[in-house]
């Protein structure tokens, strides 16, 4: 369990760094999204198979989730994140070599296996302070851990479009090894609250699933809702690199810079999970989902009009997401306080293999039916979880 010298070593600073640091570690699976078309016409390759290299990361971050988060409650973070975050930033140089498409795969694969550091401090903040500030902590860092995946996006597609594709994966290293030296030096120490051998630790994942109902409702409500959020951002590339736009990565990029102004009501979202709960906000990510379906349905049309409901539409779809992720995670970590890695691990992989499913099956559904397909998933998979959240409230 922690200590009270370790919750005292969680101050306004050290929070402000871990939540910058989520956000900068998990950027390296998401800024590929903005220069598919690039790595595309580089590597000769067609866009829609250039989009398995943001398949591929997510996969190994579903991996590493699993394998890897659970090692939070077992190990010293402070040795644990910088070690991650070094092995991060040495496949992102791997990666940014890579000479065919399969190697940058693999690369990407490998770089997000190890890039789970945010699913290690978010359990790891909750444990260091009261359960009247855990909701606001979750917040913070998430504010961290989602503007990092937005604004990787603007990282991307602007960088890509002066330095070419290879130049992201360079800079992201580099910054990466900066972070690994800052929270060798300020994270806070910690006592591991298990003992387990590790082959325990990984099955507790599956025995805690298992046994915790309210677990499993959130695994469903994140997987369905980021699944949505990963089709969308994965074809919202295609759709303004192909005909009815013609637009480079760098427009990717701007979409996500109004996109990432959600992540300044996460800390605000937080605070409401503290006073009206968790279930109160779901209801109001599954309504934004679904009004952002509808929003971008209207970038099917076009010219300003179309930009406009797609800038419009990502705004409210980040949103929706933050909301439910947000709530879900607080929801977990009040289960089981000594296991709150373990409970991370089965939610979290959860979470990304519905992201890979939903960047795959988005890619798919563009491929078939066009944008408006794709606005059609995000609203059936928004709705299914209405209909299991209604459910349990009538029950």
């Amino acid at each position: 369990m922690a200590t009270s010298q370790s919750r005292s070593g969680l101050g306004a600073g050290v929070l402000f760094i871990l939540s910058i640091a989520c956000g900068v570690s998990v950027a390296t699976i998401y800024f590929p999204q903005a220069i598919t078309l690039l790595i595309a016409s580089d590597l000769h390759v067609a866009p829609e198979a250039a989009a398995t290299v943001v398949t591929m990361a997510q996969l190994g971050y579903a991996l590493g989730l699993l394998l890897l988060v659970p090692l939070g409650d077992r190990l010293s973070h402070r040795p644990l994140v910088a070690t991650l975050l070094t092995l991060t930033a040495l496949s992102l140089l791997v990666a940014s070599r890579a000479p065919t498409l399969s190697i940058l795969a693999v690369a990407s694969l490998v770089t997000g296996f190890t890039t789970v550091v945010p699913q290690i401090l978010l359990p790891m903040a909750a444990g260091l302070v009261g359960p009247e500030r855990r909701g606001a902590v979750t917040g913070t860092l998430l504010s961290g851990l989602l503007g990092g995946i937005l604004l990787a996006r603007t990282f991307g597609g602007v960088l890509g479009e002066h330095l070419g594709w290879r130049g992201p994966y360079v800079i992201a290293a580099s910054v990466l090894l900066v972070f690994a030296v800052l929270l060798a030096i300020v994270l806070p120490k910690t006592t591991p609250t298990s003992s387990q051998r590790y082959p325990s630790l990984i099955a507790a994942a599956f025995v805690l699933f298992r046994q915790e109902p309210e677990l499993r409702r959130s695994c469903f409500y994140q997987a369905l809702m980021f699944g949505s959020f990963t089709a969308a951002w994965t074809s919202i590339a295609l759709v303004l690199g192909g005909p009815l736009y013609g637009l480079g990565s760098q427009a990717v990029g701007l979409i996500a810079l109004v996109g990432a102004a959600s992540v300044l009501c996460t800390p605000i979202v937080g605070r409401l999970i503290d006073r009206k709960g968790s279930d109160f906000v779901n209801w109001l990510s599954f309504a934004g989902a679904i009004l952002a379906a509808a929003i971008l349905l209207g970038g099917q049309f076009g010219a300003h009009f179309g930009l406009m409901a797609l800038a419009a539409g990502m705004l409210v779809l980040d949103l929706a997401v933050q909301c439910g992720q947000a709530a879900n995670q607080a929801r977990v970590f009040a289960l089981r306080p000594e296991a709150r890695s373990r409970m991370n691990t089965a939610y979290m992989t959860s979470a990304f293999l519905g992201g890979s499913a939903g960047s795959w099956i988005g890619v798919k559904a563009y491929g078939q039916w066009g944008w408006p397909g794709v606005c059609a998933l995000i609203a059936l998979a928004a709705t299914a979880a209405l209909a299991r959240h209604a459910a349990r409230a009538l029950r």
